[in-house]
């Protein structure tokens, strides 16, 4: 981006944040008094130079000083943050009317490629990407907060747009930073599960008013223009959204059937909302008089019979619009949405005629417009405002996201124990039986008619008496009545966490048949059965796993009744937990191409869910290129991946970024399905280049256990990182372990990240790589490794995203951690994480031909380099706030809120300032 007098974008970005920086300097002796200001800017000059004496003066600062300080530079970080986000969507703006949209771009690769026409077809036609909302506790910044750095964002777009009406001054900006200063960043409680489902709403509804049906549009532009536009249905569903939230019950006690329900509700409550004003809008364009282009018979007859059975219909309405058939048939489907609403607020039952009984009579209702006005004379308003309206019904539905449910692999065991041992089906219990045992077991179940336990629908088996065990049975059964009561789509996945083996997954499937979602005679399965493989081990028998259960022919069978597709879910922050960031990033690369082998031999469809997460540590980095670095053959048409945390307002606050994003990820989506469909290398490189990882990977998983095995190491963690305060910071309604009182091996990914980048020694992202580097050049392949890192999309993207987080990582600061807050019998292991960083970061710097990291990306390392500055600061005062804690957690007696609150507020900002929690 330019502006009119020449001023790069990076130029003018940094002088938006400097001059923000200045207003709230300003704000702040407006709302505190010169003092303030004169403190901040005393200790952001003094960083520069003199760490040292910041450190001293930090360390004898009084409370109330601290938390100002803290609260000062954190809204600093968020100015920047919004600042480098607008300025990034007026880039990727200036480049799409250069170089075309995303899609565009593939397009033109595809006539490139001379592609068949029927190929080409089959990818459009089997084109579904869904990005999957989380509530991962990795979202530190409050809703509150991010609404006005919003309202930043949409000043600065005023001021920078040729078009606007209105002059933006300065005390427009000073009035949001007043906000901001006047709002508790911190959430007084834990969010709940309902909490968590209306912030991601908030979201959806933006999403689906704006970003998805430019993305669905521009989808349909390209359709046409690679000649098979014609062969699509404007109710195909490319694009669509999921959720996690209100279904995850992995580990959360507080997602319960009860709260399910609640969830699906408001789900509804918000997708017949936007589809309504979905159709105000629609109905303000199709103004078409009968007079002058008359509807088909069929559209007439279908408005009749509405105006006869919606008596409730507004009587003017009707004589104005007496001559406009298409408003009128918007009209009735608008006012049959609203019953439906009203329906389910009170529960009460389906009316033909006057509600919707379901997602697909609601889209087919619709679709009648389209084929009214589908003709010669009326195309372009069929394929152009209806079709828009129509694509973005079909994909949000009547729920806008479908819902996911999740559940830890034991659980299934655990509640099937007592059914099969009540049955007395086997010679001993069957928590006795080998895996293999258990799933020839539960196989034969499969195929067999009767039920373990013959119960009404609803009720418990009274085998079961285990309060956890009837919960995770009552799942099903709620799963099976939300279907009922909302619908067949609402959801289409049940997710079992923890797959070590198929009859992890068959115990979940043996619970589903007897809760009536599963019955293969009657041809009935009503979700797909995901695997999530989250551990080395489970990555290295995914095609162990998924072959015997295809081998399997009652489980074919149910696959085959789920349009012959298998899911299976790869879990990136476990992996990494187990064996470091190389071993979990090659693990998931091998596990994808046995995978796909296996479908192909079953002649089934896979689609690979990706459990991404924000950080590089939990496989965050840029979408676009990890799918394009995905093993050939992988990608046919269909893309799932989680948005966990930060990465949700990240991606989705603006609304041009969330347009980004979608159309990233469907245009990548359908690069990899038409144009890496097969190898793009030759296998011989290949074969070297997989030999040279096996050996990296190896190497780097050495390393990284010489310091998770270590016996200092969950000691040297809870002292030289603030993990134990992640609780305190409210930040979702899921617990930090999945079991408590447990240790290190317990605690979830996202608290292991977020403790290490707090203190950035940033571990996850980086540790063990220089040493596994380091050992192939010792063993002579030099040239293979920087063939690897040039030509290799896989090899490429890991060493960019490893690159970013050397980056981010400061040994500096991790060093005054450890000497602050670590007893010396612990400062061994730092030795060992400081040795490894020095190794990594030359072992990178030896293959992108670098002197110093990021000097490829100049702008990206003058904006860290800034950042620091404003670093310090909060990181030296975290450290002498949290030694001031420990020293009063040493007698329970003594607490001080606002000591805790000031370390909080250190917290949140240093994870602003990183732009990465967990």
């Amino acid at each position: 981006m330019t502006t009119n007098g020449g001023q790069d974008s990076d130029a003018l970005m940094r002088s938006e944040i400097h001059r923000l920086g200045i207003l709230l300097g300003q704000s702040l002796t407006r709302q505190e008094g010169p003092q303030l200001f004169e403190l901040v800017e005393k200790i952001r000059l003094l960083s520069k130079d003199k760490p040292n004496e910041v450190a001293q003066l930090l360390a004898h600062i009084d409370l109330d000083s601290a938390i100002k300080l803290a609260r000062a530079f954190s809204v600093y970080f968020h100015l920047a943050n919004i600042t480098e986000q607008f300025f990034r969507s007026q880039d990727r703006a200036q480049e799409r009317n250069t170089n075309g949209t995303w899609l565009a771009q593939v397009a033109t690769r595809i006539k490139e490629a001379g592609i068949k026409q029927d190929v080409i077809e089959e990818a459009f036609q089997n084109l579904h990407v869904r990005p999957v909302f989380t509530a991962h506790p990795t979202e530190a910044s409050r809703r509150s907060v991010l609404l006005k750095l919003k309202r930043i964002a949409e000043l600065l777009s005023e001021k920078y747009s040729t078009s606007s009406l209105t002059t933006v001054n300065d005390d427009q900006f000073s009035e949001i930073i007043d906000l901001l200063w006047q709002t508790d960043e911190l959430r007084l409680e834990r969010p709940e599960v309902l909490d968590e489902a209306r912030n991601a709403m908030n979201y959806l509804d933006d999403a689906a008013t704006g970003a998805l049906p430019e993305v669905l549009q521009e989808l349909n532009r390209i359709a046409f223009e690679l000649g098979v536009g014609e062969k699509l249905k404007p109710t195909d569903t490319p694009l669509t959204f999921g959720s996690w939230i209100g279904g995850d019950r992995d580990g959360n006690p507080f997602v319960t059937p009860e709260v399910t329900t609640n969830v699906l509700t408001l789900q509804r409550g918000h997708a017949i909302r936007v589809l309504q004003l979905t159709l105000k809008r629609l109905a303000d364009d199709l103004s078409i008089s009968d007079r002058i282009s008359p509807a088909d018979d069929q559209l007439w007859d279908s408005v009749e019979k509405d105006l006869t059975v919606l008596s409730g219909l507004d009587s003017r309405m009707k004589r104005i619009n007496a001559e406009e058939p298409y408003r009128l048939k918007i009209s009735a489907i608008s006012h049959r949405l609203e019953q439906t609403r009203i329906r389910f607020a009170n529960k009460a039952g389906h009316v033909p005629g006057v509600d919707y009984g379901s997602e697909k009579e609601f889209v087919e209702d619709l679709n009648k417009l389209f084929i009214a006005l589908n003709n010669e004379r009326s195309g372009l308003i069929a394929q152009g405002v209806l079709g828009k309206a129509l694509r973005t019904a079909a994909a949000i539905g009547l729920q806008i996201a479908k819902l996911d449910v999740r559940e830890h692999s034991d659980k299934h065991h655990d509640a099937l124990a007592p059914l099969i041992d009540r049955a007395k089906i086997i010679y001993k219990p069957y928590a006795q039986l080998t895996k293999s045992e258990r799933f020839a077991l539960l196989a034969q179940e499969l195929d067999s008619p009767r039920p373990l336990a013959a119960t009404a629908a609803g009720t418990t088996p009274s085998a079961l008496t285990d309060a956890e065990a009837i919960r995770t049975y009552s799942t099903f059964g709620a799963i099976n009545q939300a279907l009922l009561q909302y619908g067949d789509d609402v959801i289409d996945t049940y997710i079992i966490s923890m797959t070590k083996g198929p009859d992890d997954l068959m115990a979940a499937v043996i619970l589903a048949k007897e809760n009536g979602l599963v019955d293969l005679p009657a041809k009935v399965a009503k979700v797909n059965f995901v695997p999530l493989l989250e551990t080395v081990d489970e990555l290295r028998n995914a095609g162990e796993i998924l072959e015997t259960l295809l081998s399997t022919p009652s489980y074919r069978i149910l696959v085959s009744l789920r349009d012959n597709v298998q899911e299976v879910m790869l879990g990136y922050s476990d992996s990494n937990k187990d064996a470091g960031i190389t071993t979990s990033q090659w693990e998931i690369q091998l596990a994808q191409r046995k995978l796909r082998d296996v479908a192909v031999k079953h002649g089934v469809r896979l689609r690979i869910f990706h459990g991404r997460g924000g950080t590089v540590g939990r496989g965050g980095g840029p979408t676009h290129d990890a799918i394009l670095a995905m093993p050939w053959g992988v990608v046919v048409g269909d893309m799932k991946l989680t948005e966990q945390g930060e990465v949700i307002s990240d991606k989705y606050l603006l609304p041009q970024l969330a347009r980004e994003n979608l159309e990233l990820l469907v245009a990548a989506t359908l690069e990899a399905t038409l144009l890496h469909a097969a190898a793009r290398v030759n296998q011989t490189d290949l074969n070297k280049w997989d030999e040279v990882m096996n050996k990296v990977s190896l190497s780097a998983q050495e390393k990284y256990n010489s310091l998770t095995k270590d016996p200092d190491l969950a000691t040297y963690f809870a002292l030289s990182t603030p993990v134990e305060q992640l609780a305190d910071l409210h930040l979702g309604s899921r617990p930090a372990k999945r079991q408590a009182n447990a240790g290190i091996e317990s605690l979830r990914a996202i608290p292991w990240v977020f403790g290490w980048t707090q203190s950035r020694q940033i571990i996850p992202g980086w540790f063990g790589v220089g040493s596994g580097i380091k050992a192939a050049r010792d063993a002579g392949h030099d040239e293979t490794l920087r063939h690897m890192a040039k030509n290799w999309a896989f090899f490429k993207n890991f060493i960019s995203n490893v690159e970013m987080t050397v980056a981010k990582a400061d040994m500096k600061i991790a060093q005054h951690y450890v000497t602050e807050l670590v007893p010396p019998e612990f400062h061994h292991m730092f030795e060992k994480v400081k040795a490894e960083y020095e190794e990594t970061k030359n072992q990178i710097l030896w293959l992108t031909g670098e002197k110093e990291i990021l000097d490829n990306q100049i702008s990206l390392k003058k904006t860290l380099q800034i950042r620091d500055t404003y670093l310090l600061p909060l990181q030296y005062l975290q450290v002498s706030l949290l030694k001031k804690v420990r020293e009063l957690n040493q007698n329970p007696e003594n607490t001080d809120p606002l000591l805790r609150r000031t370390l909080l507020l250190t917290i949140n900002g240093i994870a602003t300032g990183l732009r990465n929690t967990g």
